[in-house]
Formats: C-alpha cells, sequence, structure tokens
C-alpha cells in the first residue's frame, strides 16, 4: 500500500501579498481552508502546513491543524516539502508520494487530488501535476497563468507565453479546439525523486521564466500531467482573495 503525505507550504513573505496564508476568507484564514479541504479529502495518510514563520505556525496549531516549522533559507516549497518529510523519516515516518498543495489554492477539490494521485498507480511516474483547458483569451495572454503543452500525459514545456504558436489559425479559433491548457500548480512526486530534484542546481529556462518546474525537465525528469475540469484559483492578490470570497459566499462554503 503506497503511503502518501500531502504538505501545504505557507510562507508570510510573499512579495506581492504579505501575509496571504492569514488572510481571511469568511473569517477563517486561506491556509485553513486548504488544510481542512485536504483533511477532508481522507487521501492522505498525513496532512501537515510547513512554514517558516511563527505567526502562521500558531493560528494552525490554534485552530487544531497540524504544523511544522522548517528553515527561512529555502526559495520555494518544493525545498520545505523535502525537509519536512526527511524530519519525518529521521523519526521512523515514511512515506512513498508527497503531495504539494500550494497554500493559496483555497477551492482544490478532491477530485484534483485523487487525480494527481492515480499517476502513481504506475511505477515509472516520477513526477505529477495537473492541467485544465483555457477557454478564455485573457489566460492565454496572461503572464501569471502559467501555459503548458503535453503529449500522452507527459508535459513537454511550461511558458508564461501563449504556447503552442497557433501559426495558421485564429486564437478564437484555438480556443474553441481546445488548443491551450493552463498549469495547475498542485505538485506529486516519489520521495526518492523529491531527494533529487532539491539538490539540482537553478537552470537557464527556469531564470528565464521563473518557473521551477522547468529545472526537472532540463534535467531529464518526467513529469506526468492529468487534465482536470476542476477551475482553481490561486490567490496571488488581494483582487484574487476578494474574487475567492465572493465564491466561497455564493456555494455557501462556511
Amino acid at each position: 500500500i503506497m503511503k502518501t503525505i500531502a504538505i501545504i507550504p505557507a510562507r508570510y513573505a510573499s512579495s506581492r501579498f504579505p501575509g496571504k496564508p492569514l488572510a481571511l476568507l469568511n473569517g477563517k484564514p486561506m491556509v485553513m481552508w486548504v488544510y481542512e479541504a485536504v483533511c477532508a479529502s481522507n487521501l492522505f495518510d498525513k496532512v501537515v502546513v510547513a512554514t517558516d514563520d511563527k505567526r502562521i505556525f500558531d493560528t494552525v496549531q490554534e485552530m487544531k491543524g497540524f504544523a511544522m516549522m522548517t528553515s527561512e533559507n529555502h526559495s520555494c516549497g518544493t525545498q520545505r516539502c523535502e525537509e519536512i518529510v526527511q524530519k519525518l523519516s529521521s523519526i521512523g515516518e515514511e512515506y512513498d508520494v508527497v503531495v504539494n498543495v500550494q497554500g493559496d489554492e483555497p477551492l482544490i477539490a478532491k477530485e484534483q487530488l485523487a487525480l494527481i494521485l492515480s499517476c502513481f498507480d504506475s511505477p515509472k511516474v516520477e513526477i505529477a501535476t495537473l492541467s485544465k483547458k483555457i477557454d478564455n483569451q485573457e489566460d492565454v495572454l496572461d503572464p501569471n497563468v502559467v501555459k503548458v503543452v503535453s503529449a500522452n500525459d507527459r508535459a513537454l514545456y511550461f511558458s508564461r507565453s501563449a504556447i503552442p504558436f497557433t501559426r495558421d489559425i485564429s486564437l478564437s479559433q484555438a480556443l474553441s479546439q481546445g488548443v491551450f491548457s493552463k498549469h495547475i500548480g498542485i505538485y506529486a512526486y516519489r520521495f526518492d525523486v523529491l531527494k533529487k530534484i532539491v539538490q539540482l542546481e537553478k537552470s537557464n529556462l527556469e531564470r528565464l521564466e521563473s518557473l521551477e518546474q522547468l529545472r526537472w525537465l532540463e534535467n531529464g525528469f518526467e513529469i506526468r500531467i492529468k487534465d482536470t475540469c476542476f477551475e482553481s484559483i490561486g490567490v496571488d492578490t488581494p483582487e484574487n482573495l476578494k474574487r475567492v470570497n465572493d465564491i466561497i459566499k455564493k456555494e455557501n462554503k462556511i
């Protein structure tokens, strides 16, 4: 039986939205919306909030969640996840698959979590993530919406640009044909692969696009990708927070 852990990296010092994990959605800190949604999926042997900030740690613990402190020196959530799994491993808790759930995805769906775990039914899968078809021009052209090109359930390239380039058909035709896909920022890794990828140096493409997953592709790791029909809204700005808050109120997710 595969042992699974979900880790929610949550740092206070976001450049675009400081204190984001503690921003309130319908009166509850955003990180707790994520934590409770992941716990409610009943898909994981353990769920942990990984943070370098005492305020986030204390808030999660006070609200009966489980949090662990990590180093302040990590440059990405992947490193934070690896530190947590190493710490747990040192006390005899071993996990086969580690799922990195972004702390700013309060609308994460059980179906998305189940889909990413299903990728590991194949013993060949090293890393997995999700995508969703884009149905509007704004997302295609927005550099904050990461696009992905894939074939045979394998990610070929991620970019902030509109990829693939459609030379012979219009953008609206391409949209109607489901040409474009956006990357949903949730990752899963086998533990032995996670240990390897955190050792890798920053790559050229990663520097250019500011996308960590390009480092893995450049170093020959394969990323399995599955298409989800569930919309996911990452909260990167106060405007996004309001948008998600409105959705939660509308759905009466209280």
